[in-house]
């Protein structure tokens, strides 16, 4: 397998998975965290290495080390690898998937952006989603007419916070996730709820038109459920561990075990809460976007570079909401090729920015 952001949360979970099942790692691409990369490269043996910078090449123990984009590109289109695990962050994460699937190789999707922004233009038949809502939707699918399909999200760091203080959040606040760690963009979008609004959007892509929502689970052991026509409801409950969904991209027929199992009893309870728009504004256009999906790219452009502003303390925390139903309401486009959406991103970044 090619695994792209091997040292993040989902690339060293699939590093264990390649581990657990003798599975040959042929690419590896890391970010900044070359310490981490260096202790992987101990226990895989990659032909290729690419660092996002290349001053860092020089510090990384292997014999054939790339920097950038370009490189990245180049070590999917020259792999002989079949599966290509995607797990990199941002809209720089498009590129290696319409490589990916240019080069006719399953892509094991954590790159949220990709659908986001250019689901229209993306083969979802290459697509094997890696996110735990998305595997969850993936996993309950049955043969039967479907009402609605629904993911939870765990509220994020400010789900219990008075909200005439969310203006005054910092980004260390941010960080403050109720249920695990992540890295820093993820976490940030999970404060403000885009993130689930883009994997809104992503099911939206992967499993056609239908009727799409979300709702708050506190504890997340629950990632989906599915109403059916006939009035029963199924729910996927799991440890939230992304080991499961990579062993399942990996092998469908996977039968081994993964995870330990939910303890109902230990859990005792559960609680569910509505999103509110209150709370996290850009909930507004959840709907509008849904019947839209092709507006994906204004909203992923304006909120990257509402965050690049929230982190050089340029603008507030709920100025992050703002930017994005500004930006939805002033760009009234739609890409008609995987080119118009480099180009609309590119166009609406420069002019937010500026």
């Amino acid at each position: 397998m090619v695994v792209l952001g091997c040292t993040g949360s989902i690339g060293v979970n699939t590093l264990k998975i390649a581990k657990k099942f003798g599975i040959e790692v042929e690419v590896l691409v890391c970010g900044k965290n070359i310490k981490l990369l260096n202790e992987q490269l101990k226990d895989f043996n990659p032909k290729v290495v690419v660092v996002a910078d290349a001053d860092d090449v020089q510090s990384v123990n292997h014999s054939n080390v790339f920097a950038g984009e370009e490189n990245i590109l180049k070590a999917i289109e020259d792999s002989t690898s079949e599966l290509v695990v995607n797990a990199l962050v941002g809209f720089m994460g498009l590129k290696p998937t319409l490589k990916a699937i240019e080069c006719n190789k399953k892509v094991a999707l954590a790159n949220k952006e990709s659908l986001v922004a250019c689901g229209a233009f993306i083969d979802t038949s290459k697509i094997q989603p890696i996110d735990s809502e998305h595997f969850g939707l993936w996993y309950l699918l049955q043969d039967r007419p479907v009402n609605k399909m629904i993911i939870t999200a765990s509220g994020g760091a400010f789900r219990d916070w008075d909200i005439n203080k969310l203006q005054n959040a910092t980004l260390a606040d941010t960080q403050k996730h109720p249920n695990w760690s992540m890295g820093q963009k993820i976490t940030i979008d999970s404060a403000t709820m885009v993130n689930k609004m883009f994997e809104l959007l992503e099911a939206r892509w992967l499993f056609g038109e239908g009727d799409y929502d979300a709702i708050i689970e506190t504890k997340s052991l629950i990632h989906a459920l599915i109403d059916f026509r006939d009035g029963s409801t199924t729910a996927h409950f799991a440890h939230a561990n992304m080991q499961l969904p990579i062993s399942y991209a990996i092998d469908k027929d996977m039968d081994f075990n993964i995870l330990k199992h939910v303890d109902l009893l230990e859990v005792a309870s559960l609680e569910f809460r509505k999103i509110e728009k209150e709370r996290y504004p850009v909930w507004e256009i959840k709907d509008e976007l849904l019947k839209n999906p092709n507006r994906g790219v204004i909203i992923n452009a304006a909120n990257e570079v509402a965050i690049e502003k929230f982190i050089n303390k340029e603008i507030g925390f709920m100025d992050i909401h703002k930017t994005i139903l500004d930006a939805y309401e002033a760009y009234d486009i739609e890409p008609k090729s995987a080119d118009d959406v480099f180009e609309i991103d590119a166009k609406i970044r420069k002019e937010l920015r500026r």
